[in-house]
């Protein structure tokens, strides 16, 4: 087995008495896609955060191609090759979209004494890049605000893969976007897994895990409740796991049960 990009041992998180994580081991390869699933207070925000640098955990250790590292911070990781891309995407919408994808290492003329922004430079840039991803510009200029929300996150996810990322941690990036625009970043995942990135992609959203998923690791109130193949999994098989199995088939039969009441006029209590 080759050396995982990142690879998380024992890691646990504690605020004050509560249990953020405890005991949470992920490794990450290059051209692998890690789905990481569950719940609202699975503990994903937490774990995405110590990945990144954000955060250090309170026990266990990070390692980087098998050797143990201590972030300080999200910019550690970043020098490491370790790129998040986080709902809020860090894009500004009023600006176009070759400032905005050169932002923090943009491009310089130099005129004499004077430095000037080079919208030329960035926007061949930024238009070879997108079209790398599938995306076409014909307007670079164009207001970031103005692209659809899946494109917005394509953008984010190129810019990363443009300055020397070689893992992806996109979290929850279809969670507010529709069909179409979910395709335009579930298309572009696969593309960086097939040029040898990993992935870790962050969902709650199983329809959309399975068609680019290589493993699965679903989280369950801060510890690892199981850990899939994708050859294990079927749509069935990971709804059953992400609704906590028993306890969700007993809220079914609860449910069912309290809707029969309802239609017979029975009290209900």
């Amino acid at each position: 087995m080759a050396t995982p990009i990142i690879e998380a041992r024992s890691v646990s998180r504690y605020f004050g008495t509560v249990v953020a994580l405890k005991d949470i081991s992920i490794a990450v390869h290059a051209g692998e896609v890690v789905c990481l699933l569950g719940d609202n207070g699975a503990g994903k925000s937490t774990l995405i955060k110590i990945l990144s640098g954000l955060e250090r955990p309170d026990e266990g250790t990070l390692a980087i191609d098998g050797q143990p590292v201590n972030f300080r911070s999200p910019r550690d990781a970043f020098a490491r090759g370790i790129a998040t891309v986080y709902q809020d995407l860090a894009v500004l919408p009023q600006m176009s979209i070759s400032r905005n994808f050169m932002l923090g290492m943009e491009p310089i003329r130099k005129f004499g004494p004077f430095r000037f922004f080079d919208e030329a430079k960035a926007g061949a840039i930024a238009r070879e890049e997108l079209a790398k991803i599938g995306i076409t510009v014909n307007h670079l200029k164009q207001k970031v605000g103005t692209m659809s929300g899946g494109e917005r996150q394509s953008l984010a996810i190129a810019r990363a893969e443009y300055r020397g990322a070689r893992l992806l941690i996109l979290d929850e990036p279809t969670s507010a976007l529709g069909v179409n625009e979910a395709a335009i970043v579930l298309r572009h995942v696969i593309r960086a897994r097939a040029r040898g990135l990993g992935v870790v992609f962050i969902t709650h959203n199983v329809h959309h895990a399975l068609p680019i998923g290589d493993r699965f690791v679903i989280l369950n109130r801060g510890r690892v409740a199981g850990t899939f193949a994708r050859a294990e999994m079927d749509e069935a098989a990971l709804n059953r796991h992400m609704g906590g199995g028993a306890e969700f088939e007993a809220l079914q039969r609860d449910l069912v049960a309290l809707a029969d009441q309802l239609k017979t006029g029975a009290t209900v209590h």
